[in-house]
């Protein structure tokens, strides 16, 4: 049996980061830790390109564009997507997450979805927050280990 198990190494990995304006206290902190855990794995600064979208129903298209470009090895996707009152959750969490694994396969680049959907704000401030939940460096690990997986294909 053959095994694929790299350390996390993000040197010479370009990365293209989707923020979503929408929810912009929540995408800030997922970003903040994104940012942090790519620095602590190796991405040099200078390979990180960052564009801010209106909210998660545009993010896989502008990670599509990331993807067609050729020039990042990974996308990560950052936002929330916060239940309210009305079915517009349902709606643009369940499009926004098909469009950005379609993106993925599509491409074949990678697209990381770190958009949260919760049921409340509170609860995306605890996923959130680089203290606890940290899901940004989460988003940050799964990019630098796809991004690895399809460089050392099996």
């Amino acid at each position: 049996m053959k095994e694929l198990n790299l350390p996390l190494d993000g040197t010479d990995i370009q990365i293209g980061i989707v923020a979503c304006r929408f929810n912009d206290a929540i995408t800030n902190q997922l970003l903040e830790g994104t940012l942090a855990r790519l620095k602590k794995l190796g991405v040099s600064e200078d390979n990180i390109d960052l564009v801010w979208v209106a909210g998660a129903f545009e993010a896989p298209l502008a990670a599509k564009f990331f993807a067609d470009s050729k020039k990042v090895d990974a996308v990560i996707c950052l936002g929330a997507v916060i239940r309210g009152e009305t079915p517009h959750f349902d709606y643009v969490a369940g499009e926004a997450s098909a469009g950005i694994m379609r993106v993925s396969l599509d491409t074949g680049i990678p697209v990381i979805f770190g958009i949260l959907t919760t049921e409340n704000y509170a609860q995306a401030l605890e996923r959130a927050a680089v203290g606890s939940g940290d899901k940004g460096a989460d988003c940050a690990e799964a990019a630098i280990e796809m991004t690895q997986i399809a460089r050392n294909s099996f």
